[in-house]
């Protein structure tokens, strides 16, 4: 992946930078006698949690089971969609997490979705891997130093040095298990008329063919290709997918899931994404391939430093699974 497609790809997702800047080593977690405390987590998994703290921190990594869920444990590369949230041992202070209220009474809150054994951009390696085996619903807390559970990527620019111990509580709320090869199945429609033609060549990124002499929409074209006979997307869902993008401008290619490994997964309807994806794929179906004509201003029109802010963006999204 190079740099331009790492910058575009947060871009899309709108991850935050928080502690760390790349996922942490694989080393097993250090569990088992402990000289030293261990927080206390209070509250029903599905609401915030509260920690506490007493005296010093046990000087080992725990991972800790809180409360037990119910359903299928969690497997190594199932998606899985979680709420957590992180502390600092001593400080009351969240450093970072998803239970801020939504922006609209009626809006699904933001979480987290991804897939187990894959690098993430908003939770270290060895507290993603810790709900592995665990059942949604399941709270699960690990607890460790930033040096231990971060590794040496830990940013310390934000006042987090790799002694300091850490405290996160985490809640798988659903997971699914997708193919991340897989493409949707079905006859594929002929593009309406001023809409770029898409070709999908087995285990590729899309071919997307921008129609010569037409001018971009200036406002959000949509379009099934292939019906889906799944359920409907709903807001706030975690979204699995094939993707590619071009621009309408020159045709260009700019990113596609393909170039990273397959199928990639982000949630839907909340502001994680792009305005284009959220109002062009709430509502679809599981197993819709999708194409999306999206202008800048729900593109990457507010965000100036971005090299795609003037661009008209072209998508074909297979929407694969939803947790």
């Amino acid at each position: 992946m190079n740099y331009n497609t790492k910058r575009h790809v947060a871009a899309l997702l709108a991850v935050p930078a928080l502690l760390f800047t790349a996922a942490c080593g694989s080393d097993d977690d250090k569990n088992g006698d402990t000289a030293g405390g261990v927080a206390e987590v209070t509250g029903k998994a599905g609401a915030k949690p509260t920690i506490a703290e007493d005296g010093d921190p046990s000087e080992k990594t725990v991972v800790k089971t809180v409360s037990a869920g119910s359903g299928t444990p969690i497997k190594a590369s199932d998606f899985v969609r979680l709420d957590w949230t992180v502390q600092k041992w001593g400080d009351k202070q969240e450093l970072g997490g998803t239970w801020a209220a939504p922006a609209g009474a009626t809006a699904a809150r933001q979480q987290s979705v991804e897939q187990i054994g894959k690098p993430s951009q908003q939770l270290p390696e060895k507290v993603l891997d810790a709900v592995k085996g665990k059942k949604p619903g399941s709270r699960v807390l690990v607890q460790g130093t930033a040096g231990d559970l971060i590794g040496p990527n830990l940013n310390t620019s934000g006042g987090i040095a790799a002694k300091d111990v850490l405290v996160w509580v985490v809640d798988p709320v659903a997971a699914t298990a997708v193919d991340a090869k897989a493409t949707v199945k079905g006859e594929q429609a002929a593009s309406e008329a001023g809409l770029p033609k898409v070709d999908e060549p087995s285990q590729k990124a899309a071919v997307i063919t921008v129609p010569k002499g037409e001018k971009a929409p200036k406002e959000l074209e949509e379009q099934v290709l292939v019906k889906g006979t799944g359920k409907k997307v709903e807001a706030g869902q975690g979204l699995i997918a094939q993707y590619t993008g071009v621009k309408w401008e020159d045709g260009k290619k700019f990113d596609s899931s393909w170039d990273h490994g397959g199928a990639t997964a982000f949630q839907i309807g909340t502001g994680a994404v792009v305005q284009g994806w959220d109002k062009g794929l709430v509502g679809k179906n599981v197993g819709d391939r999708v194409l999306l004509v999206i202008p800048p201003s729900l593109g990457y029109g507010a965000s100036p430093n971005s090299e795609l802010s003037k661009n008209t963006l072209v998508f074909v999204v297979d929407i694969l699974g939803a947790v």
